[in-house]
């Protein structure tokens, strides 16, 4: 399911028109078709917008989950983050290209810190 089959979900369950939808935000019937094709996708502003109207997560109108509960602890002026998750279902559940996203990610970061080690920026 992608952002725009969760916006045209959450119009339909308010019972609006898409061109009610679109007046209502601010959006030209135009953009709302690119969405659905996949020619482009709502700027994070319009996703924040959006949200807010339906009274959804971000998390769940990008993703279509909710995010697992975190927390961040203050401790001696450092910031950490502690995860209760289990990454193995987390895992098995992410599509071909979510994986392939994250892999590249920490390839990414990897790249990052070998960089940092040699005394490049």
């Amino acid at each position: 399911m992608t952002i725009y089959d969760r916006i045209e979900l959450l119009i339909k369950a308010k019972n609006l028109t898409k061109k009610e939808f679109c007046l209502e935000l601010g959006i030209s019937t135009g953009n709302l078709g690119d969405w659905k094709r996949g020619k482009s996708t709502p700027s994070t502003n319009k996703l924040i917008e959006i949200s807010a109207y339906f009274e959804v997560s971000l998390d769940w109108l990008l993703i279509g989950r909710e995010r697992t509960a975190m927390q961040i602890n203050e401790s001696a002026g450092l910031y950490t983050t502690s995860l209760t998750m289990n990454w193995d279902k987390l895992i098995n559940q992410l599509t071909p290209g979510e994986a392939f996203f994250i892999q590249e990610y920490l390839e990414f970061v990897k790249y990052r810190k070998e960089k940092e080690k040699k005394g490049g920026n």
